[in-house]
């Protein structure tokens, strides 16, 4: 995704690794900061080529321009890679500031005063369209600050040819049934894997979170970061013990997920937690793979998975602009024109009007069930960097043989 969905979904990225401009090289004229009408718009690269991220920004400017003829966006585009940067410098001057920008983090600008609440910048109607957990995750203090862009959760995908030699008759509901499973298809041989476990470097807070939130627990309290915790520990434990009953992929310590995801499109991993992008990589890969999704097993069964928003927020600059801001977001987050962005993209729509229009989209079928039991990262408490940090460099060595509470408690000493 590209970039913080893709932080959390690395290697799934296309983006290009040049910046991108509609109208300008950069804005801030005097211009373009004294027009009320002029919308300056700051936006990273999902995806590149004829039907990449820019030319779906720039076709819906062109027809919101039509309808608006008012009205002037000024699209700025960057690759993720440099997009954080371009921000820092652009956020160094008021006339120089976007008006909107999309990005993954907005809780600093929101803390510090610099965003329009979310209510200022698009109609009723929309908010009330958008999912509750991603319309609170997009809030501070009971306030929603940011717009999310779209979604990404985690599902269980699993080969069906693997299951069937093995004798497995239906998807796991629980980590008994999971760990079952995965047993039963290791036992097939020929270098198959039950199931593919990254706790790599790369995102172990992505599939360790899938995991203790199937246990009940959380990464925070309030404003307490809360890492070593009973919940968390059945995790943690369950992971371990699927290394022990040797139903995983080697190795799972120094396992990155775009190793078990390739692994799965090659017909050598029996499950793996899968993101949006996947179902795109296996058309694109191995069509011919026989596989299905289901819910994320759990400690009970009672689904839950983990979910990942970008955003859009809208900067507070003369507040002249509001009017104009508006127009262009509700009319980009109407059903056709928001799940024709979507669709093209390759995620999940966060509205519940897009979802219903992308009802037979592969994505859409696949992911959209499991919005409404999406749990999230504390990503607006100051420590969770800490925190996220520390599951990377640690979480791996249950892999050679760490005990996770142990581990866990390492990992809390470094958020304090």
């Amino acid at each position: 995704m590209k970039r913080p969905l893709h932080r959390v979904l690395a290697g799934v990225a296309m983006v290009t690794g040049l910046a991108l401009a509609l109208s300008s090289c950069g804005f801030g004229s005097k211009d373009a900061a004294d027009s009320d009408t002029t919308i300056n718009f700051l936006a990273p690269a999902y995806s590149d080529g004829a039907t990449g991220t820019k030319a779906l920004w720039d076709g819906i400017i062109a027809d919101f321009q039509k309808q608006n003829p008012g009205i002037t966006v000024n699209l700025q585009m960057e690759s993720w890679n440099s997009i954080n940067d371009v921000v820092r410098t652009k956020l160094q001057s008021k006339s120089t500031t976007p008006d909107i920008l999309n990005i993954d983090a907005y809780a600093s600008f929101a803390g510090d005063g610099m965003l329009y609440p979310a209510a200022d910048i698009v109609s009723a109607p929309v908010l009330a369209d958008i999912q509750p957990g991603f319309a609170d995750n997009a809030s501070l203090n009971g306030t929603q600050y940011a717009l999310p862009l779209f979604a990404s959760t985690r599902t269980l995908f699993y080969n069906t040819e693997l299951f069937a030699e093995a004798g497995v008759a239906a998807p796991p509901k629980t980590w008994a049934e999971l760990t079952d499973a995965a047993k039963k298809i290791q036992s097939l041989g020929g270098g198959v894997s039950g199931y593919g476990l990254p706790v790599g470097s790369e995102e172990a807070q992505g599939e360790t979170s899938i995991w203790t939130f199937g246990a009940g627990g959380s990464w925070a309290d309030g404003d307490r970061i809360t890492v070593d915790t009973p919940q968390n520990l059945e995790g943690v434990r369950a992971m371990r013990e699927l290394i022990d009953a040797g139903a995983t992929q080697p190795n799972p310590g120094a396992t990155d997920r775009k190793d078990v995801i390739n692994a799965f499109i090659q017909g050598k991993i029996g499950m793996i937690e899968g993101l949006p992008p996947t179902i795109g990589q296996i058309a694109a890969k191995n069509s011919g793979l026989r596989y299905a999704t289901a819910p994320s097993p759990t400690k009970t069964g009672e689904p839950v998975t983990l979910g990942v928003a970008d955003h859009l927020m809208a900067f507070q600059k003369d507040g002249k602009k509001t009017e104009s801001i508006k127009k262009f977001l509700d009319y980009f987050y109407s059903a056709d024109v928001y799940s024709n962005f979507v669709r093209h993209e390759g995620f999940i729509p966060i509205t519940k009007s897009a979802a219903a229009e992308l009802a037979d989209d592969p994505v859409t079928k696949a992911f959209a069930g499991t919005l409404p039991v999406a749990r999230f990262y504390p990503s607006n408490n100051a420590k969770w960097a800490a925190a996220q940090g520390a599951i990377r460099q640690q979480m791996g060595t249950i892999g050679q043989g760490a005990d996770p509470a142990q581990v866990l408690r390492r990992i809390q000493e470094a958020v304090k």
